[in-house]
């Protein structure tokens, strides 16, 4: 009988299914991936290098985890195939396990037995990631990490990343209707980029956004890969050009996408402009995180500025929030309490006096801080006299101490 060693990725694989077939009716759920998982690291050979345990660890998780998809060898999920919740919660349970297999440090990678099995395993995921339907993507990011982790920054990881490449474009007529275009084009998008094909790779990013709803994470995984790398001017350019495929997406996607233009102005300060034509371009979308940037970088004026034309409430934030523009700019506050002052005034009941009130005594502060007493007193007579017929309000100016 053949040992774990003298076996192929394949035939793990069919080791796998014959000491895990007990299981086959059993509940897909955490019990049923704890079981099974323990069933095949039995056969787990001792001593196996650091490399080859990681190897044998993905292949067991995989395996597994098409179990859970009720994926057989030559079977795709499908897309409408339904997963219950004690079974989603098993996918991503086995999906994090996979994430951390890539996150520890591989030891040993030049061992040959491992680079073996790196070559086997290439078409295996590859067909895994281009035969998967609907929206949820369970081997694309295995996909990446694969080839970014384990292969890219080795030997010989360009040239196997121009060779996956051309094995890509193939896919399409080899798998014909069983083929998934997102991942396909995705996973095309990647290699090209490997190659440092920069326009190539983007032009796939657009092909798939006129075709699909696009996910932002495979684009995300770039633009951190060139981060984490410090490339802060290919990942400007990135950016920019980017920036169409994320103009209708959801607050936390593009609070992360401006998150990358944080790091990458840091380095290039004349590029922060463009971030912030940016920003307001994709008004009202990117409106929270607009005011936070505005925040972050001390630009109280332009704060105010967009809460007076937004008819933004100061009571609409933490008190906290102003402490910065007390202390740097006071005099930038005025207008946003003055106008927010004469609109509870119109309101014309005791609840919005009472509001105008509390913004006056925060105007008292200010112009305290200031220096400008004179001028505060100027405006609280002229305030009281306009609004002398107002008996509530004058009621909740003296309850204030604003009136002598």
């Amino acid at each position: 009988m053949k040992t774990i060693h003298s076996m192929t990725c394949t035939e793990w694989h069919g080791l796998f299914a014959h000491c895990t077939a007990s299981l086959a009716e059993h509940t897909r759920n955490l019990a049923f991936v704890q079981n099974a998982l323990a069933s095949i690291n039995e056969l787990k050979p001792a001593p196996l290098t650091p490399a080859m345990n990681s190897m044998f660890e993905l292949h067991a998780h995989f395996f597994v985890l098409e179990l859970l998809l009720n994926r057989t060898p030559n079977q795709s999920l499908r897309l409408g195939t339904f997963i219950g919740y004690n079974t989603q919660a098993a996918i991503s349970d086995m999906q994090k396990s996979i994430e951390d297999i890539f996150a520890k440090e591989l030891l040993h990678a030049d061992d040959p037995e491992f680079w073996q099995r790196i070559t086997e395993t290439i078409p295996y995921l590859r067909k895994l990631m281009l035969t998967e339907a609907g929206v949820q993507s369970y081997f694309s990011n295995p996909y990446y990490w694969f080839w970014s982790i384990w292969i890219y920054p080795h030997q010989n990881g360009r040239s196997l990343c121009l060779e996956e490449l051309h094995h890509l474009q193939a896919a399409h007529d080899e798998l014909g209707t069983s083929l998934s275009r997102y991942p396909w084009l995705l996973a095309q998008s990647w290699m090209s980029f490997f190659l440092t094909r920069d326009q190539e790779a983007m032009s796939l990013f657009m092909e798939i956004n006129k075709s699909f709803n696009i996910r932002p994470y495979g684009l995300f995984q770039l633009l951190s890969a060139m981060a984490e790398t410090a490339e802060w001017q290919r990942l400007l350019k990135w950016l920019a050009d980017s920036a169409p495929l994320l103009q209708n997406h959801r607050t936390d996607s593009l609070e992360r996408y401006f998150q990358y233009w944080d790091m990458a102005a840091q380095h290039f300060p004349h590029e922060e402009q463009q971030m912030w034509e940016l920003l307001v371009h994709m008004l009202p979308l990117t409106s929270s995180i607009y005011e936070e940037k505005l925040l972050k970088y001390g630009k109280w004026r332009q704060w105010v500025d967009y809460q007076l034309s937004t008819g933004s409430d100061p009571f609409d934030y933490r008190a906290g929030v102003f402490t910065p523009f007390e202390k740097n700019a006071p005099e930038v506050l005025l207008p946003f309490y003055h106008q927010a002052v004469e609109r509870y005034v119109l309101l014309k009941n005791r609840a919005g006096y009472k509001s105008a009130v509390k913004l006056l005594k925060r105007l008292a502060k200010l112009y305290k801080k200031m220096k400008n007493d004179a001028q505060w007193e100027h405006f609280i007579t002229a305030f009281s006299s306009r609004h002398s017929r107002l008996r509530a309000l004058q009621e909740e100016l003296r309850k204030g101490k604003l009136l002598s």
